[in-house]
Parts: structure tokens; C-alpha cells; sequence
């Protein structure tokens, strides 16, 4: 039988006096995983209400008692006929418990009744009751791994990162054509929250009749009124340049008008820098942002554009706080292969790096999605690398790998997705019409924090900068 198996005790094998306990640390899963199985959303018990320390609903109490009768004593097999229980003191978030059963009598075959206890492991009675079961006539072994792996969201970066940037003081944003309730509510949204003061451009008549749909009052912006989206792009610019606005939002204009105008060589927004976009992934199984470029502009890029599109994420991750960000450049293979061009690139991008060539992350390559981003995949193929299995920026071989990678966290691992323009004089938030609102706020949060970068030459820090920072505006 192996560690991963149990075995139950049959009726004629069971014996008055058995005994058998589990143990159990009430976890901010646990409180969550009862409340979506049951529909009980009782404020009492879950983590993040007003109530910092949520007490364990009872029947969740009472479910360890059952997890020992089934999993322990008589085992799998084991079926309920009664439990009673009295509850004496409340189990809190990160108490660690003990359910323990103990035969006290054995019935007409196949019942057993059974005192059931939990105690704190300080010996605290917590709750206590008697259970009779069914007990198992037959042999039962079950497999503890058997049940389908759960993906929770434990962690909230967007909401972490859009509470930081808020406070920042709120950054002056062209806002290109939002001329539907999804664009302006976006807009409007990221105003109320505080992240930006927008400056809508774009037809009079089309926003404000998209602000009358949202009930949204748009009286208090400012609003330039232009013909055509293209127009509406180049004034954008135009603001950028003049120093009127610091970032530019997309509205509900296609991509390829305002990038037009961002890159065009008179009047634009270049740079010595090729522009790139960096998606921001909020991944419900990672503890850390995920940062993957390019997705979105370059679609076959060579080696040249590539050392841009990685020093722009770099630049990126460091201004949302990332000390010194792992760089993970992405190829099918972890080897050098010569009839794989991305494993060339991925080798010499990585020895780039190592001579000072992009500068404030580590960059390795070529790797695998999956020993780039799984630490026990790269320790089963033997790969000895600062990033592998910790990469927090993944630089993929071009624009249709990284546009999959991306929709595929999104809509298979349920990963939310953020995104910016870089490169340019200042950050393009290019939103989709398929953005949620979470989605909005975190583009206009890492609009905040780049801006931020680029005007002091380092990330913002929190409370201590918000002083400086309300005191340039």
C-alpha cells in the first residue's frame, strides 16, 4: 500500500476502543471552498470582510469528523446514519485542529456508533457529538491523489496594483475616441478610482451619447472635439508632445490607427527605442506577476528588435516593483538547435545580458514554457539556471506564440490581463473592447508606475514617495 493510499477497517475487524484522529489548519481555501460548495457566504466566515479574523463555519468543523470516519476509522466505505454535535469555542483562521473519533459500541451488523471530538492540539474541546455509521464489510482501499486538482484565485496583484498606484497623483490621459459605453466606462472608471484625469477626444455627439448609456457624468472632463478616429489619434499625440497629457488610453479605435500615429516619424512618439507591448498576467496559480512581450505589435521580430522588446519589459517589471526580474526567453526547445532560429536568439539575448547589453534583469535562454515557469520541470530535465522555473518575464519568439500564450491564461487559466505600450515618449494603454473593468484599472495602474519611472529614474515605493510625488504635480 502505498503513502498515498488508505484502508479501511471492516465490521469484523473493528473493535470497541478503536480510535483514530486527523489534523487539520484552517486556511483561507478552506473558508473559501466551503462557501462555493455550500452558497454560505456568511461575512462571519470568510477572509477579507470587516471580521480580520473569520471563525470556521461550524459544518466545516463538522466535516473533519467525517474526513476521519471516512478516510481513517472504520474508513473508505464508511456510511453516515447519525451525527449530532455540540460546538463549545470557535476555530479561527490558521488554528490547527484535531478530529478524532473512537468505537464505543458495536450494533447490529454493519452499524457502529462512534464518539466524535474536535480539540485544539493544545487540548481545548472545540466540538464534540456521537456519530453511527454504517461500517464496511468488505476490504476498501482508496487513492488520497484521486480528485481533480482546484485553481483558486489566492492572489489579488491587480487589486494590490491598482490600490498602490492610487496613490500616485492621478495622470493626465488622452483618451482616443471613447465613443462607447465600454471605452468611456473605462475611462471613467480609472477617474473615479483616482489613476488618471482624462481628456477625452473624439466626436462631441458619440461620447456623450456613450456617457448618457452609461448614466456616467462626463461634465466635469475635458473633451476636444475632432473628426474621425485618425484625428482623434493624432491629437492624442499632439498632447503627448505639448506636455498637456502624460499617457495615451485606447478608446474605441482600431489599434493599427493609433500606433500610426504614435510611430510616425514626424510629429510621433518615437524613440531610440523600437516600441513593444507587454501584457501583464495576474495568474491565479503564480504568487508573482507574469510579464510576456511581444503579443500585440511586432509580429516576426529579429534579434535587434527583440533586445528592445526585452529591455522594455524589464524596464516594465522594475517599475511595478520587481527588483531584478528573471527573464525567461521562450523557444520550443531549452538547447541550442541551428534549425530553430528563436534558440539562436534566446542563447545570444542571454549573453547579451550577461555583458551588460540589457541592463536590470537576469535573461536566460533558450527555455521551454515549461522549465521556464515550473521549478520541477526544470530540475527533471537538469537545468541549472537562475530562471528556470522562476521566470517572471517571458519573451516569446513572436507575436502568434505570445497572443496564444496569453488568451490561453486568460480564457483556459482563468488569468487576468493588463497591458501597455512601451517604447514610446510616453505609455499607450491599448485596451480591448473584451477588457473587463479589473483589466482597465490595471493598465492605467502600470501607466502610473511607468510614468512614474521614467520622470524619477526609479520605481515608486509606496507611502513614502506620495509626498514628493503630490508635491511636483
Amino acid at each position: 500500500m502505498s503513502s498515498n493510499t488508505v484502508r479501511n477497517t471492516t465490521w469484523d475487524e473493528l473493535k470497541v476502543g478503536d480510535e483514530a484522529s486527523v489534523e487539520r489548519t484552517a486556511t483561507a481555501q478552506d473558508f473559501y471552498l466551503f462557501a462555493h460548495v455550500t452558497g454560505n457566504v456568511n461575512p462571519a466566515n470568510l477572509p477579507g470582510n470587516e471580521d480580520k479574523q473569520p471563525s470556521a463555519p461550524s459544518m466545516w468543523i463538522g466535516s473533519l469528523i467525517s474526513a476521519a470516519l471516512g478516510n481513517r476509522l472504520p474508513g473508505p466505505g464508511t456510511l453516515y446514519r447519525v451525527q449530532n454535535l455540540t460546538f463549545h469555542k470557535r476555530v479561527r483562521l490558521g488554528d490547527k485542529v484535531i478530529a478524532s473519533v473512537r468505537c464505543t459500541e458495536k450494533l447490529e451488523k454493519p452499524l457502529a456508533t462512534f464518539e466524535t471530538r474536535v480539540t485544539s492540539v493544545d487540548g481545548d474541546l472545540l466540538a464534540e457529538g456521537r456519530a453511527e455509521v454504517e461500517v464496511p464489510l468488505e476490504r476498501i482501499e482508496a487513492d488520497t491523489n484521486a480528485l481533480p486538482e482546484l485553481i483558486l484565485d489566492e492572489h489579488d496583484h491587480f487589486g494590490k496594483l491598482v490600490a498602490r498606484a492610487a496613490q500616485l497623483p492621478a495622470l493626465p490621459t488622452a483618451v482616443v475616441s471613447p465613443d462607447d459605453h465600454n471605452s468611456l466606462g473605462g475611462a471613467v472608471l480609472s477617474a473615479q478610482k483616482g489613476l488618471i484625469v482624462p481628456i477625452l477626444i473624439g466626436e462631441r455627439a458619440a461620447i456623450e451619447k456613450a456617457a448618457a448609456e452609461l448614466d456616467a457624468d462626463i461634465s466635469g472632463y475635458r473633451l476636444i472635439e475632432v473628426d474621425g478616429h485618425r484625428a482623434a489619434a493624432a491629437k492624442a499625440v499632439e498632447l503627448i508632445n505639448t506636455g498637456e497629457a502624460r499617457a495615451i488610453m485606447k478608446g474605441n479605435i482600431h489599434s493599427d490607427e493609433l500606433l500610426g500615429q504614435v510611430v510616425k516619424r514626424d510629429g510621433g512618439l518615437r524613440t531610440s527605442r523600437r516600441i513593444s507591448h507587454t501584457f501583464v498576467m495576474d495568474v491565479p496559480t503564480l504568487d508573482h506577476l507574469l510579464f510576456i512581450s511581444d503579443a500585440a505589435i511586432n509580429i516576426a521580430p529579429d534579434l535587434v528588435t527583440k533586445v528592445d522588446i526585452t529591455q522594455n519589459a524589464i524596464d516594465l517589471a522594475i517599475a511595478c516593483g520587481v527588483k531584478q526580474p528573471r527573464v525567461g526567453v521562450l523557444s520550443a526547445v531549452e538547447t541550442v538547435n541551428v534549425n530553430i532560429p528563436s534558440t539562436l536568439d534566446a542563447a545570444i539575448l542571454s549573453k547579451m545580458a550577461d555583458r551588460g547589453q540589457i541592463r536590470g534583469g537576469i535573461v536566460d535562454g533558450p527555455l521551454a514554457m515549461d522549465n521556464a515557469i515550473d521549478t520541477e520541470a526544470a530540475r527533471t530535465k537538469g537545468i541549472t539556471s537562475l530562471v528556470a522555473g522562476k521566470a517572471e518575464i517571458l519573451v516569446v519568439p513572436n507575436l502568434e506564440a505570445g497572443n496564444m500564450l496569453a488568451k490561453e491564461l486568460t480564457f483556459v487559466g482563468r488569468a487576468e490581463a493588463a497591458g501597455l505600450v512601451l517604447g514610446a515618449k510616453a505609455p499607450v494603454m491599448l485596451t480591448s473592447r473584451a477588457d473587463n473593468d479589473r483589466a482597465r484599472l490595471a493598465s492605467a495602474a502600470l501607466a502610473q508606475f511607468y510614468d512614474y519611472w521614467r520622470t524619477n529614474g526609479r520605481p515608486f515605493e509606496g507611502d513614502a514617495d506620495v509626498v514628493v510625488a503630490k508635491a511636483a504635480e
